[in-house]
């Protein structure tokens, strides 16, 4: 009986690994939700404004870079071709909303060239984006 008592004695033990592959498991989701959650695109410094709203991200997007670069959705454009760009993408969409983000380093002149061509291309409704105060 001494002999069965000392080698089959059966301690209750707690397993860890199950906990540590949960652990890596919810370390994992929150670095591949953490990355989705930053904005893609190009990196403008846009101008502060207390009235500031937020839009949908279904509009037409055009960015103008401290640079003076153009971009239509994310893809680079001349200010000769802008106005036949935008009117093709404008045409594809059932909005003709146009939003355009201008780093606030930028010319006024540049910014009203660009509205006036996204007008010229048939954008119903223009706005310009700011960051919220």
């Amino acid at each position: 009986m001494n002999f069965r008592k000392r080698f089959f004695h059966n301690e209750p033990q707690l397993d860890v690994a199950p906990l540590a592959d949960i652990v890596f498991l919810l370390l994992i989701f929150f670095m591949l939700s953490s990355t989705l959650v930053m904005e893609p695109g190009i990196k403008l410094k846009l101008p502060k404004a207390k009235t500031s709203e937020i839009q949908s991200e279904d509009k037409l997007m055009i960015s103008i870079t401290k640079d003076k670069d153009i971009f239509v959705d994310d893809k680079k454009v001349m200010i000769d071709n802008l106005e036949s760009e935008v009117r093709a993408l404008l045409n594809i969409r059932r909005e003709k909303y146009v939003v355009i983000r201008a780093d606030k380093s930028v010319d006024h002149g540049l910014v009203v060239e660009v509205l006036d061509k996204s007008k010229l291309a048939g954008a119903k409704n223009l706005a310009l984006a700011a960051e919220k105060k």
